[in-house]
């Protein structure tokens, strides 16, 4: 009973800093570039979108990294848009070819996109389906590969 009551508590995170007028409405639109990758929320339509907002200064976020790029794998038509907060270039680019991360990330230095979102703490991670609509909210690390999240992708 209490495994069942901690996956419960994983699965839905914590909701501190969460806009729940948001949940069930278009999401915020946005296109980003970093010079390397380019994102635009629009074009992604049709699509089940996970949108991951980290750093790599950040414990938990590079804790769930494998997570994700492995649900990225198992999930070819769910999209995983990655924006980073990281300020240095250089270290992102470098972290990002030590850690072999294949997904798109894109280095979002003014945190536009945290703003947009209104984003309180990171890791933060929204799941947008395909038509456009914000479903869900995930705050902390996650395990992208456990069944109840790979269930829920599935079923949007």
């Amino acid at each position: 009973m209490m495994s069942l009551t901690v996956s419960a508590l994983l699965f839905t995170g914590c909701e501190r800093g969460d806009h729940p007028g948001n949940i069930g409405k278009p999401a915020p639109q946005f296109t980003v570039s970093d010079g390397v990758q380019s994102a635009d929320l629009g074009k992604l339509r049709g699509k089940v979108v996970v949108l991951n907002l980290w750093a790599t200064w950040c414990a938990p976020c590079v804790e769930e990294l494998p997570s994700l790029l492995a649900m990225q794998k198992e999930l070819p038509n769910v999209a995983v848009v990655a924006i980073s907060l990281d300020q240095d270039d250089a270290t992102y680019r470098d972290f990002l070819a030590r850690h072999h991360v294949d997904l798109v990330t894109i280095r979002d230095e003014s945190a536009r996109i945290n703003t947009l979102y209104g984003t309180a703490q990171i890791p933060e991670t929204y799941v947008i389906d395909r038509d456009g609509i914000l479903r869900r909210k995930f705050v902390s690390a996650q395990n992208w590969t456990s069944p109840e999240i790979v269930d829920y992708l599935r079923r949007l």
